[in-house]
Order: C-alpha cells, then sequence, then structure tokens
C-alpha cells in the first residue's frame, strides 16, 4: 500500500508545518513601507530600479499605505517633529510588522549630533536589522532584507506569537537624573533639574 502510494506521488508532496509554511510565505512577499527623508532615500529607490531589481527577492511591493505593509524601511535622518509621525505609522502597520534602520542617521543619527535629531531610532521603535553605512549602497540594503527573510523563517510563527511581548521600544537605557546633571554640567549648563526629561 505505502509503495504504490509513493508510487503515485512522487516527488510531488512533501510534509511541513503550519508555522514554518506561513513564516515561508511571509518572509518571501515582504511589503515594504519606505519611510525616507534623505540621501539614503536615493539608494532605497534604487534598489528597486533594474539594476539591483528587489522584485528577485519577492519585495518590490513598495506601498505608502501603512496598512498594506509589514516592513517598514526608515532611510535617513528622523527630527524629533518628524518623530510622532514616524511612530503613528509604525503603530498602523499590521502584526507581524519589522523594520530595517537603514543608514547611520536612522542608526545612531550619524553626524547631525544635535538635539533636533533623532540619536537612533531604536529609542523610540523596535529595530530588527541595522544597515550601516553613509550612504549604504543598495547591495547592503539587499543584504539586509535577504537577513531579515532568513530570520523570519527560522522564529516566525503561524499567529505571529513570537510578537506577543513585543510592546516596548528596545533601545538603550535612558540616562538616569545623575547622568542628565553631568551632561548639563560638562556643556556649561548650571540649570536646575528640570521637571521633565529633555533627552528623551
Amino acid at each position: 500500500m505505502a509503495s504504490e502510494v509513493k508510487k503515485q506521488l512522487g516527488d510531488n508532496i512533501f510534509l511541513t508545518t503550519l508555522d514554518a509554511a506561513a513564516s515561508w510565505a511571509r518572509s518571501n512577499s515582504l511589503w515594504p513601507m519606505p519611510f525616507a527623508t534623505a540621501c539614503c532615500g536615493i539608494e532605497l529607490m534604487s534598489t528597486a530600479a533594474s539594476r539591483h531589481d528587489l522584485s528577485r527577492f519577492g519585495s518590490e511591493v513598495m506601498r505608502f499605505s501603512p496598512r498594506q505593509c509589514d516592513l517598514m524601511i526608515v532611510a535617513g535622518r528622523v527630527a524629533m517633529k518628524m518623530l510622532p509621525v514616524l511612530q503613528r505609522i509604525w503603530l498602523q502597520m499590521p502584526e507581524p510588522k519589522w523594520c530595517i534602520s537603514m543608514g547611520a542617521c536612522a542608526c545612531s543619527g550619524g553626524v547631525f549630533d544635535t538635539y533636533a535629531v533623532v540619536q537612533g531610532i531604536d529609542r523610540f521603535m523596535p529595530v530588527d536589522v541595522y544597515i550601516p553605512g553613509c550612504p549604504p549602497r543598495p547591495e547592503q540594503l539587499i543584504k539586509a532584507i535577504v537577513d531579515l527573510q532568513e530570520m523570519i523563517k527560522a522564529g516566525g510563527t503561524y499567529d505571529a506569537r513570537e510578537f506577543a511581548l513585543r510592546d516596548t521600544a528596545e533601545g538603550p537605557a535612558r540616562f538616569d537624573e545623575d547622568e542628565l546633571i553631568r551632561i548639563r554640567e560638562r556643556n556649561g549648563l548650571k540649570l536646575e533639574s528640570p521637571k521633565y526629561d529633555p533627552v528623551h
């Protein structure tokens, strides 16, 4: 009986789990939400052009509607005034969702070490893959997407159980009050401790 079934089916069937099948489908059909604010955005655009052709990896369907996207690519610096917009777009994206921080400015503020620029978006939202460079080349973005696909295949679940506890940003720890006072004194600001946190 078993040999007869094997003869009829041959190599036309394979067995897997529902989680593995869903992760495979998700990893090969990422829909990016581009959030490009500076020169990294040009590299992001060239990634989808004919020379690099991001569609080979199933990630070329860029949508500017967060309800349809599951991958946010933050390319370029993010100003403090733009941060609420970025966070709102992130919250509007349905789970499961992932984030790529593209370029030095998005990862750490880059050369813009100023109060008006976010010093790393991971202080305010979770980031899955970081891409260094100023600006990074399109090949680096493609490598980041391939790495993210492998991450999704390795740990994804059908009902997104891996995201159940992801409700806070995974960035660096906040400064304590003593550290804030030392920063103010080092910069020559002899002020009383504020009632709010000026850094975050």
